[in-house]
């Protein structure tokens, strides 16, 4: 009977599909950036449609944001990859995934920046109206850079935790880690490619986690 060692530490099995989740790995990484690019901007027009637009376009910011916190990234995967070929929308797995996890990330992102830009004393419009600035010069060059500030370390964690759900891409037969992992335990018949995975998840998340607990000490409000 097979031990521990051979069962979920098989260096010999570990070898052999090694290529196989250094190629999941890269996937996993770009599908992360990708998405967190793409909903991170998608977050901040949100954001300033919510705060700043006339009532029609705050009303659907609003709308959007709602729906996409309440749902679930896998239900909004499903329906992109699987419903839109029904309506002559054909779309690969990786855009799929980016465009499901971007559209949920893109919704907390923009909570987040809204958070930001609200903590921000009111008396920085009335200082930079005083000096003659326009609106959006102000939102752009006072408030925005002020907000991010804020919005920094729960944006981070947010990231942290999109980057964590790319392995539901591989529902949608998108070669992540987890994927990949999947299908390597299937050749061999043996769980090491999952153990693996899950090394290999944690070396590439774990130094996220930490930079998301610096951040927050080094943007902590002054006084607490």
């Amino acid at each position: 009977m097979p031990g521990f060692v051979d069962t979920f530490l098989n260096i010999d099995v570990f070898i052999r599909i090694l290529p196989m989740l250094l190629k999941g790995v890269t996937n996993t990484v770009l599908l992360a950036l990708t998405t967190i690019i793409f909903g991170g901007i998608v977050g901040v027009i949100l954001c300033l449609m919510r705060l700043y637009g006339p009532r029609w376009l705050r009303l659907l910011a609003v709308m959007y944001v709602d729906i996409f916190r309440a749902l679930p990234i896998l239900v909004v995967l499903v329906l992109i990859y699987y419903a839109l070929p029904f309506l002559g929308i054909r779309l690969n797995a990786f855009v799929s995934a980016t465009m499901a996890l971007g559209l949920v990330f893109s919704s907390f992102t923009a909570e987040v920046l809204r958070a930001g830009i609200q903590s921000i004393p009111i008396g920085q419009f009335e200082a930079s109206q005083a000096l003659g600035m326009p609106f959006w010069v102000t939102i752009y060059k006072v408030i925005l850079p002020q907000a991010f500030r804020v919005a920094i370390p729960p944006h981070t964690s947010n990231s942290v935790a999109i980057a964590k759900d790319t392995s539901l891409a591989s529902v949608v037969a998108m070669p992540d880690l987890l994927k990949q992992a999947t299908d390597a335990q299937a050749l061999t018949a043996n769980p090491t490619p999952l153990i693996a995975a899950a090394l290999m998840y944690l070396i590439v998340l774990w130094p996220l986690v930490r930079m998301v607990s610096y951040l927050e000490h080094r943007y902590r409000p002054v006084g607490r």
